[in-house]
């Protein structure tokens, strides 16, 4: 226990080791899902599913570790959501590209991610971010994590007509999930420790005396991982010529890394005059896990916004980290275990999480539309495209433009000039995604 107290620095962030273990447990259960979700979708792209859902917990496990241990950051880090349906959907299925060559052109952009945090440009860019983005990415992400968590709860439904509309709150998984918020947000208000975890556990039990969850057991030997590790085909994605593939990759794993970083690292209190101290770190930590998921088989490893939960449970440090990792080591074998916990039950803290990250909003100055709207365009972005990259990305292109057309360019730092013209040039070349 000393030994964790002077490594993590616990007294100094105003944590125990108690309290990073159970924010640890309570991020593990709200991103596990992803340990079924990734091999769903790669599988779709003709990777084998089993050596998918191994490349995805030892990938998670080991940027997560290195995170801990290296940053001190309370973030997890795993195969991300998004970026794997565009590896997927987008690049394999969408342009015909080889699963092994998309796994070569991600393995690149990684590559470059570790070349410019090594150089400190990725700092550069991300501390060269004005206030208002950065209060704008913390509450983007906030109302991202309610979109997610009501639609894992069956209570926001797709519809052809509205795209989105109210679902049927007479099922299980509604009801169950807002008795789960209801205890979270009674717990958290007296202070009861846990309380997300709690609640997320509450919610898991019902699930199976009243909804038929179905338990299937504890113990599993993994899968073999051979069929994908080391499968990447570096040469084919020079030689095809995929940079409009690296470059998507690259723009949006920058965007949605930091910006995760930035939002949950803000939650926690851990940003010092609105910088991470130690993002240089950070940065390589998730650098580095591009490089080996792709070795061992998986698309771009990135921080994850669900992080928030574990932030908002208590965890301050890699402690928080170092648990969600060994726990998706665990997983190899213990899969039927963490299936057990259902989407809908994970779903309350997330909306708990949502809410508490949208009164960033109050620092904005309102009265300056020309730092007030492009806040509130990335604030929306970020769940109606249903991606942190464009959110930043309309955020960082009408931030330099209101300042252009109201004669302020001068207030601008020049990475945002940079940042906004690479992106307008992502959108007018390559689209949107």
């Amino acid at each position: 226990m000393q030994f964790l107290e002077r490594f993590f620095k616990l007294k100094e962030n105003g944590t125990d080791v108690r309290t990073e273990l159970i924010a640890g447990l309570t991020t593990f259960l709200t991103m596990a899902y992803i340990i079924f979700v990734n091999p769903s979708i790669l599988g779709d792209a003709g990777m084998p599913k089993g050596a998918v859902f191994v490349a995805t917990c030892v990938a998670a496990a080991v940027g997560t570790l290195i995170m801990a241990v290296y940053a001190n950051y309370p973030i997890a880090l795993a195969p991300g959501m998004g970026l794997n349906a565009y590896f997927a959907y987008a690049v394999v299925k969408g342009m015909g590209v080889p699963w092994e060559v998309a796994l070569g052109a991600v393995f690149i952009s990684g590559c470059l991610f570790i070349f410019v945090s090594l150089v400190g440009i990725r700092s550069m860019i991300v501390n060269g971010i004005p206030p208002t983005i950065r209060i704008a990415i913390t509450s983007g992400i906030g109302l991202f994590l309610g979109f997610i968590a009501l639609k894992s709860a069956g209570i926001v439904v797709s519809s052809p007509a509205t795209f989105v509309q109210m679902g049927d709150l007479h099922k299980m998984p509604a009801i169950l999930a807002i008795v789960g918020f209801l205890m979270i947000v009674v717990l958290d208000r007296l202070r009861v420790k846990g309380a997300i975890l709690i609640g997320i556990l509450t919610v898991t039990v019902l699930s199976f005396v009243l909804d038929g969850n179905q338990f299937t057991g504890v113990v599993s030997m993994p899968p073999s991982v051979l069929p994908t590790l080391f499968k990447l085909d570096i040469m084919g994605a020079l030689s095809m010529g995929v940079v409009n593939v690296v470059l998507v990759f690259f723009l949006v794993e920058l965007f949605d890394a930091t910006g995760t970083m930035m939002g949950v690292a803000g939650r926690a209190g851990l940003l010092k005059n609105g910088k991470m101290e130690r993002l240089n770190k950070a940065l390589l930590a998730d650098s580095t896990a591009i490089v080996i998921g792709t070795a061992l088989g998986t698309s771009s490893t990135t921080a994850y916004v669900e992080s928030a939960a574990g932030v908002q449970a208590g965890g301050r440090t890699g402690l928080t980290a170092l648990a969600v990792g060994v726990l998706f080591l665990a997983c190899l074998f213990i899969a039927p275990l963490a299936g057990a916990v259902p989407a809908y039950a994970t779903a309350p803290a997330l909306f708990y999480v949502a809410g508490l990250m949208l009164r960033e909003l109050v620092h904005l100055d309102w009265e300056d539309t020309t730092e007030s709207v492009p806040a509130v365009i990335t604030v929306l972005m970020i769940p109606f495209t249903y991606s942190i990259a464009n959110g930043i990305a309309f955020g960082f292109i009408s931030y330099a433009a209101l300042k252009l057309f109201s004669g302020r360019a001068k207030q601008v730092p020049v990475v945002v000039w940079i940042i906004a013209a690479v992106f307008l040039f992502k959108f007018i070349h390559l689209g949107g995604g």
